[in-house]
């Protein structure tokens, strides 16, 4: 199979090659050089550029997001790495929020990997990291956020005078051994109205996962279990957006967004177990299949109105309306056999159904004004409503179990209120802001051995920037933000989870709001032909919400939270993207860092460095075939109860356009090093009386092929207006980011003799 499509892919290449060989070499001077009475132009697109506040990482104007998804992006965007099961972190946390244009994104901040392995990542236009998000933003996220700015080329006309009607658009599929799928996207403008539409389609097939745990109790009830198993897994998903811009007048216009996602997945797999010693006696083994499905399908639309007050367009009010919904739907469904010996446990066959729906409203309203020649002062509401059902049905031997199903409402209510002032002298820049959230949490059982409860509490969360400008090319950035992660209904729900008859999961009501204290120091130098980005940080949390284990009375292992522990880290990042030729660009996305864990009230510690990296090359070959290889490392990374091995991984991709950039072709692999071909994930765990080892394989080599089609009437792309307005989602450029692009050709190009 994969030398079946490497075959393919080169045979249409160097077909294509050959037939336009004398039309690519006239083009492609242009793209890259162009010869000037003996003095080369050169010019080096800009992957990456940095302010105070954020990084922000161009997608578009990367080779490889041809042929990538949104996940194989993340690998390269500072400081957010992604470990070899797909989990994403931004400076060492999982606890960060996704947005999308600058909007909060209820589906993908609950599922984001799932949604961004199965995204095509030519719709994305960048991906903007908010390290130290300012007080506009939503107080939730410890790490910080994840801003994806979707690929819209349109234009706001008002006040250009000027009239570009046209339209362009992206048409591309994919295949592989290990994925399927196709998108589409169109944007242009006709008269007033703004417009850009974009749909995919993908099915992932990840491959056969096996799992091997080792598990001892200690102690006075000493006992072992040990299990293996298989699973398979596919992953359709769907999505859909729109978006709509309308200039009403001269100083107006509104905003109208609508998106659509739907995420499926089916799993099944067959486990086999062994118990003895302790209250097993001599030992019993059994086996068990499992069959899970999963459907969550969201909906995201918005509403905006925007009005500007004075020429220079620096002070404006913005009105938003956001509905989000977001249905789901998930059945487990797990058969024994195999049964051997003395059973001292419920083997009952054992089917779940849990119905979900959740629905947002929000309100909000921005006010912008200057304040003298140097100030501006930003200050909104907001208020966000979120009411969410659970109807979890529970059965026995085909017969409900009332006693195990579960039924409930759950309320959530936040008003929140902020004030930023921005202020520019000389060389320095500085941002202060403060936002009060107050919350209000209801829970109420209809059904199920939960307890209704309420709770309201409030959080004023501060945040400060300050800059230097050394010169126009570097800076130095000290930051400050308080971010706070209030705990979902996963982790409040009292309901106990018995789907595994040798384990019991279950929320704590009781749980408080992690407070998340961040403080930052960054350095960036900017030329024509490298970036550099280098940040220090360190972060802590007093009252962070743990997952602990426990045997109790019942010799069954406990899984909840509590606010139990300290989190201590320090970072150190650096993100390189140097160009040491005209063809030949190399890339460095790393850190390392050092963590300390501490629990008195479950008398645990732990600590430990990590460090990953992501060292690249892309070169340009003859006839501009384009050619990226990566190699992604992490070391072991620690945790309060233990420890995941690290893994080591590579990647590659090769890429050819044809009739002046409008078909590209790509193939794209990707494999783990040793073990076959996969990752292994080897962890530990342990605590007052037990230990646990668990042992992942996880199917990695990968071959697909992509092939997009660009078309359109307009020649020059579409450039959307940005006001003046200091908006924390809206792109602008410090003065480094200014220079950077004179390298990059946007407004000029590096002489090179």
């Amino acid at each position: 199979m994969k030398k079946v499509f490497i075959t393919f892919a080169l045979t249409i290449m160097v077909t294509l090659v050959m037939a336009q060989e004398t039309k690519t070499t006239a083009n492609d001077s242009v793209t890259w050089s162009k010869d000037l009475e003996g003095v080369t132009v050169t010019r080096m697109r800009r992957l990456a550029k940095a302010d105070a506040d954020k990084i922000t990482y161009d997608v578009k104007n990367d080779d490889d997001a041809k042929a990538s998804t949104v996940l194989d992006m993340l690998r390269k965007v500072p400081m957010v790495s992604v470990d070899g099961e797909d989990n994403i972190t931004v400076n060492g946390s999982s606890s960060f929020k996704v947005y999308v244009d600058g909007k909060p994104n209820m589906m993908m901040s609950s599922a984001p990997s799932q949604v961004f392995k199965s995204m095509p990542a030519s719709m994305v236009k960048s991906i903007e990291v908010v390290t130290n998000p300012g007080a506009k933003y939503d107080a939730e996220g410890g790490a910080g956020v994840l801003n994806i700015v979707m690929n819209k080329e349109m234009m706001t006309m008002m006040g250009v005078g000027t009239n570009l009607n046209g339209y362009n658009g992206t048409i591309r599929v994919q295949a592989g051994n290990r994925t399927l799928g196709g998108s589409a996207f169109v944007s242009g403008q006709q008269g007033k109205l703004s417009y850009s539409a974009n749909a995919n389609y993908s099915k992932q097939t990840p491959g056969t996962t096996t799992t091997t745990m080792e598990r001892e109790q200690t102690g006075v009830m000493s006992s072992t279990m040990t299990s293996e198993s298989d699973s398979k897994m596919k992953m359709p998903f769907t999505m859909g957006n729109l978006t709509l811009g309308y200039e009403l007048d001269s100083v107006s216009s509104i905003g109208f967004t609508a998106g659509i996602t739907s995420f499926n997945m089916n799993s099944d797999g067959h486990t086999t177990t062994t118990m003895g010693g302790g209250m097993y006696g001599p030992g019993f083994t059994y086996g068990n299949s499992n069959d899970t499905k999963m459907s969550r399908t969201g909906f995201n639309g918005s509403l905006d109105y925007q009005r500007f007050f004075n020429p220079e367009r620096t002070s404006s009010l913005i009105l938003t309306y956001q509905l989000s919904y977001a249905p789901t739907k998930s059945e487990m469904e797990t058969s024994f056999d195999q049964i051997a010996g003395t059973i001292s446990m419920d083997m009952n066959n054992r089917y779940s159904e849990n119905k979900e729906r959740t629905t947002d409203h929000i309100f909000q309203v921005d006010y912008t004004t200057p304040l003298g020649n140097n100030n501006s002062l930003n200050a909104g509401l907001k208020l966000s409503y979120r009411k969410a059902t659970s109807d979890a049905d529970y059965y026995l031997q085909n017969v409900y179990s009332p006693e195990m199903s579960s039924e409930y409402d759950y309320k959530n209510t936040i008003d929140a209120a902020y004030a930023e002032l921005v202020s520019r002298f000389g060389n320095w820049s500085t941002k202060a802001g403060l936002r009060y959230e107050q919350t209000w949490q209801k829970v109420n059982y209809q059904l199920g051995n939960g307890k209704d409860f309420s709770t309201n509490y409030g959080n004023l969360v501060p945040s400060a920037s300050l800059s230097y400008s050394l010169n126009p090319a570097t800076n130095i950035n000290l930051t400050y933000n308080m971010r706070i992660s209030r705990p979902g209904i996963t982790y409040l729900n009292p309901y106990i989870d018995r789907s595994n008859p040798t384990m019991l999961t279950y929320g704590n009501p009781d749980l408080d709001t992690e407070k998340t204290h961040n403080i930052g120091l960054t350095f960036n130098s900017f030329s024509a032909k490298m970036m550099l980005n280098v940040s220090l940080r360190h972060s802590f949390t007093d009252n962070a919400i743990e997952q602990f284990s426990f045997y109790d009375s019942n010799n069954l292992l406990n899984m909840t939270y509590d606010n139990t522990a300290k989190h201590h880290m320090t970072s150190l990042t650096a993100y390189v993207n140097w160009m040491l030729h005209k063809n030949t660009r190399l890339f460095l996305n790393g850190g390392v860092d050092y963590s300390d864990m501490r629990s008195k009230a479950l008398d645990l510690q732990n600590d430990g460095w990590h460090a990953n990296a992501m060292v690249g090359l892309q070169q340009t070959l003859p006839w501009n075939i384009k050619l990226s290889g990566y190699l992604i490392t992490s070391t072991k990374s620690y945790n309060l109860q233990g420890w995941s091995s690290g893994f080591n991984m590579l990647t590659a991709t090769l890429t050819k356009s044809f009739f002046d950039d409008k078909l590209t072709i790509s193939a794209m692999g990707m494999t783990g090093l040793g073990n076959g071909g996969a990752l292994a994930i080897n962890s530990y765990s342990e605590g007052k009386d037990f230990t646990n080892k668990m042992d992942i394989k996880v199917p990695m080599q990968s071959i697909s092929l992509s092939v997009s089609y660009t078309f359109g009437n307009t020649k020059k792309q579409f450039q959307q207006r940005r006001s003046r307005v200091e908006s924390d989602y809206i792109e602008h450029q410090s003065s480094g980011e200014t220079i950077n692009s004179v390298g990059s050709g946007n407004t000029g190009g590096n002489v090179m003799q």
